[in-house]
């Protein structure tokens, strides 16, 4: 079995993981390993010389006779060994070479806000984050503070807000850019040394030129193929084709994420293995040799990784596609898992810091997944099910098995019917994407271009109503266990599942035990999903406490905060998707917001904002640019009504009474965004005495204090700008909250909330709670001075 499986290998890709994880999360101890494990390779490097000769062959038999260890058994294991010491100490060293340049530049005391100007090379494509920022991936070759220059060749992750970049059209992959902003080291186990925050603006010194030029030409060219095309499907066409999401909306995104078909959302190694199928196809109808149509494919997947811009992300998904496909069009299932085994090998080595991508290993387990788990499940799905059905479902639980123990490190929560949604839309995924692609290539002749753009367009819709009809169905998603408690809980429900299935009901008493006990775990799995799916949807509102008059809902990356009084709701801001606010909604049995506040625009406090329309009586809002007095305009439409809120306006809902403490009346100071955001104080009514503070950063923050408006002691305080680092902390200790509220999404890639932020919480003694971790929260007054508090996650 273990031969026919091919799995000799994956103990040397095993231990190469391993390693580079250790040696990327304490760099400083690399050059130490890499020694050690190459004195490791040079042992059983002399072991397998002396076994290779006829003393030490005859010392072995003698050996052998009384340990009954079969010779060839004992020197495969010490060659395993040996690649794997070899690889793992390459990787080690890898990291160790590299160190004292990352250390260099980590080490420009760039952590304490001072102010950096860095030159560098866009490498990655330009992603829209869900507060309007724009994020992508640089090799830094400068970076200057002050008077003093650093020549560098470092990795570094840039943000910047949007209206910050002074040629937005030619800032894409290839261009050089000079970014002015604040900087600090990223985080263990991070390939990205710096992290950049641009606030004094970025500027494009030269556009992309050459190759990267015209795949940015051709990129731009399908995103403008598409547009106008009804509904979401013409946005994800040109992340099919060729990786960009820029046109996906924030309600598709989360859509896609919710039943689990996030992987068509961008390019993936399906579409790589599907480019290169093509490739191999047309080379062989054409007649090719075997190499010739090898050295085809591999030039169409290099031209296909150029296009979609060759990221890290995307070339791992190419090398893990190549290897996949490699094992497919051989027929052998055993060469998958070698060639898939060095393949993670190889790139471990030729990059350490992908040991903690959780991207990189979403990949190798769904590919391995795939070659060990699709036919044993296929036949036992067969027993039941008609044969084509049967392989049709194989494959996508197959991943989904694999895949859902890692993701729920990420959103700790299991998609019911993510299997569903794949074996819908699977298949229309590689029509989009070989029409979308042909759709890009196709762009110096406009009318062929429209025509394949359009049909496109066909498929592509489909996938997007499959994952908007998903995520709309009730008890979408089954709560699990958080971290890495969670991840092995889910772990072994999958293998029982998968051994459920692929077991029959014959065989050997350890099969029939290992079924029996399979099934077992399966009945006991699915009967308590289905109890806390009743008490999570259906039965959701009778979970929560009838007295509750602040819910902070868990809405992912940004805020939407319910206070309640006397009947009269307020929502303080929507989170940055309509569906988990729709979700909360309905679970406090709310369909009427009486006051809706904007503390301002970004995309995560106002993108759920379709959750809403229709339903509010007044909007409350703070000084908006252009995007802001649209969102206004759309809500006045439907009929509420809408007022700028200024320093010193007040009123009242149901017994409580609100007060607008930020910003100042015609301030030019801080314009539209964080630092202009809607600060409120309220209290009454049932409310504790609250503090919500928006996005404000530290600048607004200490003026906020100097003005005497702050009301104190509060009894809770909503943290500004989901635990950033940018806080002041006179501010906390001036407000003397005995409850931090923290509205944050798990696993957010902006670090939120700091420990610096956290740091200051503590100091002041107050209680921290977070919707990161403790999911939907509820507050309300239970005493003179005090508050209960509930929580989704720990009661």
């Amino acid at each position: 079995m273990r031969r026919r499986l091919g799995l000799r290998l994956v103990p040397v890709a095993g231990a190469c993981w391993a390693v580079a994880a250790t040696a990327t999360l304490a760099p400083g101890a690399s050059p130490w390993i890499a020694l050690a494990l190459w004195a490791i390779v040079l042992a059983l490097a002399a072991v397998v010389l002396r076994l290779s000769t006829t003393q030490g062959a005859s010392r072995y038999r003698r050996t052998a006779t009384r340990f009954r260890l079969p010779r060839h058994v004992v020197r495969r294991a010490v060659v395993v060994a040996l690649l794997a010491a070899a690889v793992s100490a390459a990787a080690a060293s890898h990291v160790a070479l590299a160190q004292p340049a990352r250390s260099a530049v980590a080490d420009l005391a760039l952590a304490g806000g001072r102010a950096v100007d860095i030159r560098a090379d866009v490498v990655g494509k330009i992603e829209r984050r869900a507060d309007g920022a724009l994020a992508f991936d640089a090799r830094a070759s400068r970076v200057s503070i002050g008077a003093e220059s650093h020549a560098t060749g470092v990795e570094i992750t840039v943000r910047v807000p949007s209206d910050d970049v002074d040629r937005p059209g030619q800032l894409d992959v290839g261009a050089t850019i000079v970014a002015h902003g604040t900087a600090r080291p990223g985080g263990p186990g991070e390939r990205s040394v710096l992290e950049v925050w641009v606030s004094r603006g970025l500027e494009v010194v030269n556009p992309p030129h050459g190759v990267a030029a015209a795949a940015g030409g051709l990129r731009r060219g399908l995103v403008d193929a598409v547009d106008g095309l009804p509904g979401d499907g013409p946005g994800l066409v040109p992340g099919l084709a060729v990786g960009d999401t820029s046109a996906v909306s924030p309600s598709l995104d989360a859509a896609m994420k919710e039943s689990s078909l996030s992987h068509l959302t961008a390019v993936s190694g399906a579409n790589c293995a599907l480019v290169v199928g093509i490739a191999f196809a047309l080379a062989a109808a054409l007649g090719a040799s075997r190499g010739m149509r090898a050295a085809i494919g591999l030039c169409v997947l290099a031209g296909f990784v150029v296009l979609v811009t060759p990221e890290p992300s995307v070339v791992r998904a190419a090398g893990m596609a190549a290897m996949a496909m490699l094992a497919v069009l051989l027929g052998r299932a055993g060469l998958g898992m070698t060639l898939l085994s060095v393949a993670v090998a190889l790139l471990l080595v030729l990059d350490p810091w992908l040991a903690a991508s959780l991207g990189f290993a979403l990949s190798v387990v769904a590919t391995g997944s795939l070659l060990l788990w699709a036919r044993p499940l296929a036949t036992g799905l067969a027993r039941a099910l008609p044969r084509p059905l049967a392989l049709a479902l194989a494959v996508p639980l197959a991943a989904q098995l694999a895949c859902g123990p890692l993701l729920i490190l990420i959103e700790p929560a299991v998609p019911v019917y993510g299997v569903l949604a794949n074996l819908l839309a699977g298949p229309a995924a590689p029509a989009a994407t070989v029409l979308g692609l042909g759709a890009c290539l196709s762009a110096p002749v406009p009318w062929l271009q429209s025509g394949l753009a359009a049909l496109a367009w066909l498929p592509a819709s489909w996938i997007a109503a499959t994952a908007t009809t998903v995520a709309a169905l009730p008890a979408d998603a089954l709560p699990w266990l958080e971290g890495v408690p969670g991840a092995l809980a889910l772990a072994g429900a999958g293998l029982a599942i998968g051994l459920a299935i692929a077991l029959d009901r014959g065989g050997t008493r350890a099969r029939r035990a290992a079924r029996g006990t399979s099934v077992a775990v399966v009945a006991v799995v699915v009967g308590a999903g289905l109890g806390t799916g009743a008490l999570t949807t259906v039965a959701g509102r009778w979970t929560l406490p009838a007295d509750w008059s602040v819910l902070a809902c868990d809405v992912g990356q940004g805020d939407a905060v319910l206070l309640r009084s006397e009947g009269a709701v307020v929502l303080v801001d929507t989170g940055p998707d309509p569906e988990p606010l729709a979700d909360c909604l309905s679970r406090a049995g709310l369909d009427r917001i009486d006051l809706l506040v904007l503390t301002h625009y970004d995309l995560d406090h106002i993108g759920g904002l379709d959750a809403v329309r229709g339903r509010v009586g007044t909007v409350l809002h703070g000084p908006g640019d252009a995007d802001g007095r649209a969102a206004i305009a759309s809500l006045t439409a439907e009929g509420a009504r809408a007022i700028e809120a200024s320093e010193g306006l007040s009123g009242s809902l149901g017994g409580a009474r609100w007060r607008v403490l930020w910003p100042k009346a015609g301030s030019r100071a801080f314009p539209p965004g964080n630092d202009a955001s809607v600060v409120l104080d309220v209290r009454g009514g049932g409310i504790p005495p609250m503090l919500l503070l928006g996005d404000l950063s530290a600048s607004p923050q200490r003026l906020l204090t100097a003005s005497g408006a702050l009301d104190p002691p509060y009894a809770i305080v909503k943290t500004a700008h989901h635990g950033s680092a940018d806080q002041e902390a006179g501010l906390y200790a001036a407000a003397e909250p005995s409850i931090a509220l923290v509205t944050v999404g798990a696993g957010n890639d902006y670090g939120h909330p700091r420990d610096e932020a956290l740091a200051i919480l503590d100091e002041v003694g107050a209680r921290i709670l977070r919707t990161d971790h403790d999911g939907a929260i509820a507050l309300w007054s239970s005493g003179t001075d005090a508050v209960s508090v509930w929580r989704d996650r720990g009661g």
